[in-house]
C-alpha cells in the first residue's frame, strides 16, 4: 500500500484527475446513456484535469519549494543545480521534500549549538587570559612604584623586589612562550623529532629533575612494579619529556603528603605502547574531567594559581601526543587519585 503523504505531484495530479473524471463520467452516463460517450468524456476530463492540477502544483508549490532549497544552499543555482530544480525536485514526494527540509534544519541546529559553545569558550578562554597577564604584569607594576617612590635607595628592600620583579617577568615569557608553543602546535608548524628511547629510562630522568620537590612535599617517586621491562618507543623525545615533566610536576603539586606518584608502561599490542602517570592526591571531579586538557581550565582556580603554572601544560601535551597521532585520557577519583594515560608508538626498525 502507497502512504498518502508519500505521493509524488504526478501521482498526487492522477488521482485527483481520475476521482473528477469518474464522477463526471458517470453524470454524463447518468443523463446520457450510451457507454462511449461517458467514456470518452472520462478520457478527456481525467486528461485535462491531470494537465491543470499538474500545472497548478508545479507553478505555484513546487516553485516555492525551489525557492526553499536555493535559501537553504544559499547559492546561485549553477546548470547543474537547475537541471535537479527542474527535473529531479518535481519527483520528489512532499514527505520527502520535508525530511530534506528537517535535516537541513538539524545541522544548522547542531552548527549553532557548536558555534555558542566555541564563544563561550571563546569569552571563558579570554577572560581566563586576561586574569594570567595582569597577575605579573600588576605585580611589577607595584614593584617597580614602589622602587621608584624611594625604596630603590634602601639595600635591604630593593634586592628583593628587583627579585620578585624578575621572577613575575620570567612567569611572563613562560606564558608568552606557552602561547606562541601551543599555537604552532594547533597550526601544525611544531616539527617532530622522532626516535627511538626507552621510556623508562625517560621516566626516570624527569624523576631525578623533580626529586628535590618530591622530598619538599614527601612523596615517593615510583615506576610500577613489573613494568621495569624496558620499552622501546618511537617518539620525539624532548616533547615528551616535555610532556612527563607537566604530568609528574601536576601529581606532586596536587598529591597528599607522603603519598607517591607511579609511572607505569604497557605493550597494548604490536604497534603501540601505552604510558601512565598515577597519583594518590585529591583526584578531579566528574564535572571537570571533559575540559582539563583546555587551555588556562583549572579545577581549582585559587589553589592552581597559588601553586603556579601557566594553566596550559595539559593543553600543550594534549597537541603534543595527537600531533604523534596518538592519543591521551584521564581518569579520576575524588580524593583517591589520578591516573593520566598516553599512547605513543612502538620502536620502529
Amino acid at each position: 500500500m502507497f502512504s498518502a503523504k508519500n505521493f509524488s505531484p504526478q501521482q498526487l495530479s492522477a488521482i485527483t484527475a481520475s476521482i473528477l473524471a469518474v464522477v463526471l463520467g458517470l453524470c454524463v452516463y447518468y443523463f446520457h446513456p450510451i457507454w462511449w460517450i461517458a467514456l470518452l468524456w472520462l478520457v478527456l476530463i481525467f486528461c485535462g484535469s491531470y494537465g491543470l492540477i499538474l500545472y497548478m502544483v508545479q507553478r505555484f508549490v513546487y516553485r516555492k519549494i525551489k525557492l526553499i532549497y536555493k535559501l537553504i544552499y544559499q547559492t546561485k543555482a549553477s546548470k547543474r543545480e537547475e537541471f535537479y530544480y527542474k527535473n529531479i525536485l518535481p519527483q520528489k514526494s512532499i514527505d520527502e521534500v520535508r525530511e530534506d527540509v528537517e535535516k537541513w534544519a538539524e545541522q544548522r541546529k547542531a552548527e549553532i549549538e557548536v558555534l555558542k559553545q566555541n564563544e563561550a569558550y571563546r569569552k571563558e578562554f579570554l577572560q581566563n587570559l586576561s586574569h594570567e597577564l595582569k597577575t605579573p604584569i600588576f605585580a611589577i607594576q607595584g614593584y617597580v612604584d614602589t622602587l621608584l617612590n624611594g625604596a630603590l635607595e634602601n639595600p635591604d628592600v630593593n634586592k628583593k623586589f628587583l627579585s620578585s620583579t624578575s621572577r613575575n617577568i620570567d612567569r611572563l615569557v613562560n606564558l608568552v612562550d606557552d602561547l606562541d608553543e601551543i599555537s604552532k602546535l594547533e597550526r601544525g608548524e611544531q616539527l617532530l623529532y622522532k626516535e627511538n628511547f626507552i621510556i623508562q629510562e625517560l621516566v626516570k630522568e624527569v624523576y631525578e629533575s623533580l626529586a628535590i620537590k618530591a622530598e619538599e612535599n614527601q612523596i615517593r617517586l615510583i615506576i610500577k612494579k613489573g613494568c621495569e621491562l624496558p620499552l622501546t618507543v618511537y617518539a620525539d623525545k624532548e616533547k615528551i619529556r616535555q610532556g612527563l615533566i607537566n604530568l609528574i610536576d601536576n601529581a606532586i603539586k596536587y598529591g597528599k603528603r607522603n603519598g607517591e606518584v607511579e609511572a607505569s608502561a604497557y605493550k597494548i599490542d604490536g604497534s603501540q605502547i601505552l604510558v601512565e602517570i598515577t597519583d594518590d592526591g585529591q583526584g578531579i571531579s566528574e564535572e571537570h574531567i571533559g575540559r582539563i586538557f583546555e587551555r588556562f581550565y583549572r579545577t581549582d582556580t585559587a589553589r592552581s594559581r597559588k601553586v603556579g603554572g601557566s594553566g596550559l601544560g595539559l593543553s600543550i601535551f594534549k597537541h603534543i601526543v595527537e600531533a604523534h597521532g596518538q592519543a591521551i585520557h584521564v581518569r579520576s577519583t575524588p580524593d583517591v587519585g589520578s591516573t593520566f594515560g598516553f599512547t605513543l608508538d612502538s620502536k620502529k626498525d
